[in-house]
């Protein structure tokens, strides 16, 4: 899963990238609007932290451009002004949920895991394929109740997996998904981890579907 940080403090940016990427998630950094704008047009995210004082280009600005053009992705905003005010205005304009500075990064990785699952549809922490269990808090991955020794890489596969339980995935997609921007997006890649996968997994837990992608599946 990956997640796109559009936020100007660098120290800030720095603490909340860290910590999505040791909770196992890919992460993008923008520090002005414009350019957080830019990638949330034309990359595939599955949630965004937007801050609102952002230079060039606001963060509400961003907001409703994204909205105005049809853009779903949910969007946690950051924001030092915490008035009643600026939560209603940011929640009007198509944000999904609110987070004012200070905060813990404890909290804010719970309202991220919340709107990323929300966004795939989700509802309930642990996601459950078959005898596959992915423990979204805990960052933990089990099957048949043993847990999973995953590499970063791994996890980010089977947790967009996870997400999208039995739903056929293009290697496109997944790529889109599991890498940074800057990151090395070679496709075959996904085939190694996919291979690596199975033989963590059970090699009829992922489905190959010649031309369409892959699938993972409850079904033996």
């Amino acid at each position: 899963m990956k997640v796109l940080v559009v936020e100007d403090d660098q120290e800030i940016a720095r603490q909340v990238s860290s910590a999505l990427r040791d909770a196992g998630y890919a992460v993008d950094n923008a520090y002005d609007g414009e350019e957080g704008h830019f990638l949330g047009d034309t990359e595939a995210y599955d949630m965004v932290i937007l801050d609102l004082g952002l230079p060039v280009m606001s963060g509400l600005n961003v907001l409703e451009s994204w909205r105005k053009s049809g853009r779903t992705i949910p969007v946690l905003i950051l924001s030092a002004r915490d008035t009643w005010r600026e939560k209603v205005i940011g929640l009007r304009t198509g944000a999904d949920d609110y987070l004012a500075k200070p905060f813990e990064m404890e909290e804010m990785l719970a309202r991220v895991e919340a709107l990323v699952r929300r966004g795939a549809g989700q509802s309930n922490p642990v996601l459950e394929c078959g005898e596959i269990k992915l423990d979204t808090t805990s960052g933990k991955a089990f099957l048949k109740n043993e847990t999973l020794s995953l590499t970063s890489m791994e996890y980010r596969l089977l947790s967009y997996f996870m997400h999208h339980p039995e739903a056929v995935i293009s290697k496109t997609e997944l790529t889109e998904h599991i890498y940074e921007y800057d990151g090395d997006r070679d496709s075959n890649t996904i085939e190694v981890l996919i291979n690596k996968l199975r033989n963590k997994l059970g090699a009829s837990c992922i489905r190959t579907y010649r031309g369409r992608g892959y699938q993972l599946t409850a079904n033996e």
